[in-house]
């Protein structure tokens, strides 16, 4: 196994940078220059921050230019529920169950028998819990205490999770069938949705697919395999998911709003900056350039 990651790092040397960039030491690198060295890794490019052209590289220039203020409430898993009470409303709100400061605060024998704890200052991390009876509480605390010692902004400078208090949130879990629903996903751009990426399986055999607002499946891998069947099927409350997103996304340059859709209800998931941290491939490289397309940069008053 070391072997033939020696052999890949010989091959190619940028998967050996992409290792290095993941190491403490290289805090000591200002945030510009981390970000070309791992888009160059990762994407195979070098990063163009006066032109930029396609939408992982655009995702680059508003990591590094475009930090308001407000951004770090709204990546605040914890914090964006006041937000999203006070602009859509309080009913798209996924029920809360507690939030914590430690493994330790965590009345177990208070929670129902189904529930899901989140970091509120990570992306990707969750616990699920479909059977109270058969949590394994040693394990358990470890990934609590892993979550709680993420410094999530150093991975790939993602400024607004630099300043979030970490916190360990719990809600209830939302199926209709006792396993996670579908992830839709609304990628708006300047204010408008274009894109809903649907997640399936997300923790079994994760799969994405990536649909126009007319509902036609689009031929793109975006992180994920796609699935093999021609479509999933066209969610109900597309209009209104499309819509509230637009709401939330007023004013930012480029954003994606997540939701669930449960008994027929909407849910609000979480908000998105940066799809991927601007990292992942989009294939084909046409699409990478198309949604870059649909970003406008407001570079001109930072100049």
């Amino acid at each position: 196994m070391i072997l033939k990651r020696i052999v890949k790092g010989i091959r190619n040397p940028w998967l050996v940078v992409n290792y290095i960039l993941g190491q403490r030491i290289t805090r000591i690198i200002p945030d510009e220059t981390f970000v070309k060295l791992e888009y160059r890794a990762s994407i195979g490019r070098r990063l163009n921050l006066d032109s930029p052209q396609s939408f992982n590289e655009k995702l680059q220039w508003l990591k590094l230019f475009d930090r308001k203020q407000e951004y770090t409430q709204l990546a605040d898993k914890y914090k964006v529920r006041k937000y999203i009470k006070g602009t859509i409303g309080e009913e798209y709100l996924i029920p809360l169950l507690g939030v914590y400061d430690s493994y330790d605060e965590i009345d177990f024998e208070a929670l129902p028998n189904q529930f899901v704890l989140k970091p509120n200052h990570t992306s990707g991390d969750v616990y699920l819990c479909k059977d109270k009876s058969k949590i394994d509480y040693v394990e358990l605390k470890k990934t609590v205490k892993k979550w709680m010692e993420i410094e999530y902004y150093w991975i790939h400078r993602e400024w607004p999770y630099k300043n979030i208090k970490p916190e360990i949130i719990c809600e209830k879990f939302m199926s209709e069938t006792n396993i996670p629903p579908n992830d839709y996903k609304v990628v708006c751009f300047n204010g408008k949705a274009r894109l809903v990426q649907v997640h399936m399986g997300r923790f079994t055999n994760h799969i994405q697919d990536t649909y126009d607002l007319e509902w036609n499946k689009i031929d793109m891998t975006w992180g994920f395999e796609i699935s093999e069947h021609a479509t999933c099927k066209k969610p109900k409350k597309l209009e209104k998911m499309i819509e509230l997103s637009e709401q939330l996304a007023v004013n930012m340059c480029q954003v994606r709003i997540d939701w669930f859709i449960v008994e027929d209800n909407l849910y609000f998931g979480e908000i998105t900056f940066f799809d991927g941290s601007g990292f992942t491939p989009i294939i084909p490289e046409s699409y990478d350039y198309l949604l870059g397309s649909w970003i406008n940069l407001p570079i001109e008053t930072n100049n």
